[in-house]
């Protein structure tokens, strides 16, 4: 397997200036999922939170061999939902509530982990099989407090019903919330935006109006008020800002934001905003009171140690 990010080429122009509406860029940090490396833009030490977004990886672009591949063994989540969408390749979900669904690129796959969940993200064998790429995002959307001991749930949009518009000659996709005149179908219990944008070289676009907002650059390099804003860097907005970004060159990127919901905690894969049901859900996995992954019953990651 081999990651093809190469840190030369992550960088536009990179001269600077300061910006009115730019409050921090964050680098993400590598991290290791089982041997295949993501790009951790949320929590940092920079930034815990944008609006409800608690957790952003950018997962590759990875090429895989045969006999590799995804293969994250069932765990548990609380007062969150998980949100996967994917560039290139493909991913098995399956979770405690009977969900077995393949993602593919540009669906929206969307978990409700709220008092509870357990879930696995593997490759059917046939992808496994023969040399292969992936490439997307996961994110975590902390839920509200009245809704962290829901029920848990599963929702999944496929691309075909995830809405595309036309802002300024740039394509776009909402796939959370609404922007651009258009609405996606993909339910949240907070104001939540979520979308995707492709542009041309020169072409200029106002963000959208959210109380929190952000951008990640998955690949080309744009400048805003000023300041250059390089592949594979996420820039969080000031409060309240509704910045217009403009592509020095082709350039793929997607739109994080939302009302803020006030302090979490999060502890592994589990986020709350109380620290005693982060407690139980850990003695809860190490007791193994979780409900099994349907049809994944076997495997389990084991409680890291604090």
């Amino acid at each position: 397997m081999s990651n093809t990010l190469n840190k030369a080429e992550q960088s536009c122009d990179s001269r600077q200036q300061p910006s009115s509406t730019i409050d921090v860029i964050v680098e993400p940090r590598d991290s290791d999922l089982g041997g295949f490396y993501v790009r951790r833009a949320l929590p940092t030490r920079q930034k815990r939170m944008v609006g409800p977004w608690i957790f952003f990886d950018e997962m590759g672009p990875a090429q895989f061999s045969a006999g590799e591949g995804i293969n994250v063994a069932p765990h548990p989540h609380i007062g969150l939902s998980t949100v996967t969408y994917l560039f290139d390749g493909e991913m098995l979900h399956r979770d405690s509530i009977g969900s077995y669904q393949v993602i593919k690129p540009g669906d929206i796959n969307l978990m409700v982990a709220g008092k509870g969940v357990t879930h696995s993200e593997r490759e059917h064998p046939e992808v496994t099989a023969r040399d292969h790429s992936l490439h997307g995002l996961q994110l975590w959307l902390a839920l509200p407090e009245h809704h962290e001991q829901t029920n848990p749930a599963f929702y999944h949009v496929p691309s075909a019903d995830i809405p595309s518009v036309n802002a300024d000659g740039v394509s776009l996709r909402i796939m959370i919330g609404e922007a651009y005149g258009v609405k996606s179908p993909v339910p949240t219990p907070s104001e939540t935006l979520y979308a995707e944008a492709r542009f041309d070289s020169g072409q200029k676009l106002t963000l959208p109006a959210a109380e929190e907002l952000a951008v990640y650059i998955v690949s080309g390099c744009l400048n805003s008020d000023g300041e250059q804003l390089n592949a594979r860097t996420l820039v969080v907005f000031k409060p309240e800002a509704q910045p217009v970004i403009k592509a020095q060159e082709p350039s793929h990127i997607v739109i994080i934001g939302g009302s803020s919901l006030g302090n979490r905690f999060i502890n592994w894969n589990f986020v709350s905003s109380d620290k005693q049901r982060i407690e139980q859900a850990r003695k809860d996995w190490q007791n193994q009171r979780f409900d099994k992954v349907v049809g994944d019953e076997d495997e389990f990651i084991p409680l890291p140690t604090l």
